[in-house]
């Protein structure tokens, strides 16, 4: 039987394909390109470090050139690789530590490294582990820990440095640790931390310059059980200069646990100036250090879905008897009827019929928050969802917890009333 023309050609295609000479060549090539392949990955790695180092260097630029503080007589400034310090000894801590955000640090993916140790560029010793904690080897290689109460608080956070290997790992040197109560540390400082890195990502082609230390006074109590008597600072201040945009804000805040929204700590640079007697961003031109100094403008430094919260009322604006919402914590759980006023930023009518209304800070943020249940909703005139939201309102009730948030339940529109109503 005649095969096929087209079998003949295939058969001879197939022989040839896998003939041992033209598949060892095969071979041959994949070796060739698995070799190119690794010789480039080498070379991406070889350039990442490169460009590691060069913009470590970059930061160290920029930092001399804007971003230090004015020494004083007898300091000394530790310089790391991307962030600066000024130790004060007898405070065994940082008095300040200056560093850059840069964009970078919306992709780094570098994680914590908790390698704290001592600094050993400071000649005088830094704190140490045993100024926080001691720990003792157990019989079955674990350890015990005997803490003294502090967070080690970083000062520069390493999430910050999240881009740079060296300058994470650097920031978990103890001159760049105080001590600050665990409910401060991991909320409202953490959470400004984490609103500067936010500040980043909406504006990927700038960067930040940021002081951060303890308030430091001969006064300050000290740490007993620690080995060298750190001092316990009650404040904490962070300083940051936005220079391309030219604008600059400041915090001040309490070494405890924090109830009121970050923006009411704001300052000037000027106010923490006044309370530090350090003078911060001393290279920059006058005219501008002036200009950007006075600056408390906070609500350019939130994210967009927190632009139209407010501000709570001041207390001494208020009438007497009535609070703001900041100060209604102090009556949960009471059982004291009172009247709060704030901002009704944002409201609710839920499918059950359910009314809530937000004072000051919208949801998920929110610090007090009106409840007027469905069964109650005939008691007023209007609704209140619509007729209250955008105004300065007070409400008289008792305040409960919930999950964490003062919440009054009021049942009619008597306890109601505008804040300049007469």
């Amino acid at each position: 039987m005649k095969i096929p023309y087209y079998r003949l050609l295939f058969l001879g295609l197939f022989t040839l394909l896998f003939s041992y000479p033209y598949a060892q060549n095969l071979d041959d090539q994949i070796l060739q390109v698995e070799a190119s392949l690794r010789t480039l990955e080498q070379r991406k790695v070889e350039l990442q470090d490169e460009m590691e180092v060069l913009k470590l260097a970059r930061v160290r630029r920029d930092l001399e050139a804007n971003g230090l503080p004015a020494l004083e007589e007898g300091e000394q400034v530790i310089r790391h690789l991307a962030m600066n310090i000024v130790y004060s000894e007898s405070h065994e801590q940082a008095k300040w530590v200056a560093h850059v955000i840069t964009p970078d640090v919306i992709k780094g993916n570098v994680s914590r490294t908790n390698d704290f140790r001592r600094d050993p560029k400071i000649t005088t010793g830094s704190a140490e582990e045993a100024d926080y904690f001691l720990k003792y080897l157990q019989a079955d290689s674990s350890y015990k820990y005997d803490g003294f109460g502090y967070d080690r608080g970083h000062l520069a956070p390493s999430a910050d440095f999240r881009w740079s290997q060296q300058a994470l790992s650097e920031s978990y040197f103890y001159s760049n640790m105080s001590p600050q109560a665990p409910k401060f540390n991991r909320g409202r400082w953490a959470e400004l931390e984490g609103l500067l890195r936010a500040y980043i990502a909406r504006n990927p082609q700038t960067q930040l310059y940021v002081v951060t230390g303890p308030v430091l006074r001969d006064d300050l109590p000290k740490v007993e059980r620690s080995l060298n008597k750190l001092s316990l600072p009650d404040q904490y201040f962070k300083v940051v200069l936005d220079l391309d945009q030219q604008r600059a804000i400041a915090f001040l805040m309490p070494n405890k646990e924090c109830f009121s929204p970050i923006e009411t700590y704001a300052v000037s640079v000027d106010k923490i100036e006044e309370v530090t007697g350090i003078d911060f961003f001393a290279s920059l031109e006058d005219a501008m250090e002036t200009e950007v100094e006075k600056q408390i403008n906070p609500k350019i430094w939130l994210p967009e879905a927190q632009q139209s919260d407010a501000m709570p009322i001041r207390a001494e604006l208020l009438p007497k008897r009535t609070y703001n919402t900041i100060q209604a914590r102090l009556f949960a759980g009471t059982g004291d009827k009172v009247k709060v006023c704030g901002t009704v930023v944002s409201t609710k009518l839920t499918r059950s019929g359910h009314t809530f209304l937000n004072l000051d800070k919208k949801f998920p943020n929110q610090i007090f928050t009106v409840a007027i249940w469905k069964d109650y909703k005939t008691n007023f005139s209007y609704q209140p969802h619509i007729e209250l939201e955008n105004q300065q309102v007070c409400f008289e009730g008792e305040i409960r917890m919930k999950d964490g948030v003062p919440l009054m339940e009021i049942q009619h529109e008597r306890v109601v009333s505008m804040l300049n109503e007469k």
